[in-house]
């Protein structure tokens, strides 16, 4: 592809600007690049979408992407087994903001051509086994401690993220998890 690239630039250099239009047209068809951010991408003869975004950029995405399968997969078997109503109906907000914020992520991960994990519907293993109010407690417990850290990343990103995009939607998620997170310390507060 670098090679193609190659002999289609000096063809045009060398040529008239009938031959040069022609090779920025072919130039154009087979890659994007969106300028004026740090993101640039690719289409390679496979069809694959490659990413110039930096590795800690990417390494958010993926994380981003399995704390929300982690959230939605939690929420999920919270809203069916929890026995306290207020820890049901937050399970049942978090089923709905987290599948939100994965479906906007999947998005913005297509856009800037970064291949995220593929999805696992598995039980968190750390609630699988428990029942009852012991499972109410554990479930809260697990989401303090996961919106305690998601809101740590989150704020890092929003700040540090070279990508424009990331950086905004990190920032635009940050109040839902805070809000997450102090809701979950508030049930946590009165399950004891």
């Amino acid at each position: 592809m670098k090679h193609l690239a190659f002999a289609v630039l000096l063809i045009a250099a060398c040529g008239s600007k009938e031959t040069a239009a022609t090779a920025t047209d072919t130039v154009s068809t087979s890659g994007t690049e969106t300028t004026g951010t740090a993101s640039k991408t690719s289409t390679g003869s496979s069809g694959g979408t490659i990413s110039s975004l930096n590795a800690e950029d990417k390494q958010f995405f993926i994380a981003a992407a399995k704390a929300n399968e982690t959230e939605v997969n939690a929420a999920r078997m919270a809203a069916d087994q929890a026995t306290d109503a207020r820890v049901k109906s937050f399970a049942n907000r978090l089923l709905t903001d987290h599948s939100q914020a994965d479906q906007e992520l999947k998005q913005l991960a297509l856009r800037k051509g970064v291949a995220l994990p593929n999805p696992v519907s598995n039980v968190p293993s750390d609630l699988s086994s428990i029942a009852g109010r012991d499972f109410d407690r554990a479930y809260i417990n697990k989401m303090v401690r996961d919106h305690e850290k998601a809101v740590s990343d989150f704020q890092s990103a929003a700040t540090n993220a070279k990508d424009p995009d990331l950086r905004a939607w990190a920032a635009k998620m940050l109040p839902t998890l805070q809000d997450h997170l102090a809701s979950a310390k508030k049930i946590q507060a009165n399950l004891r």
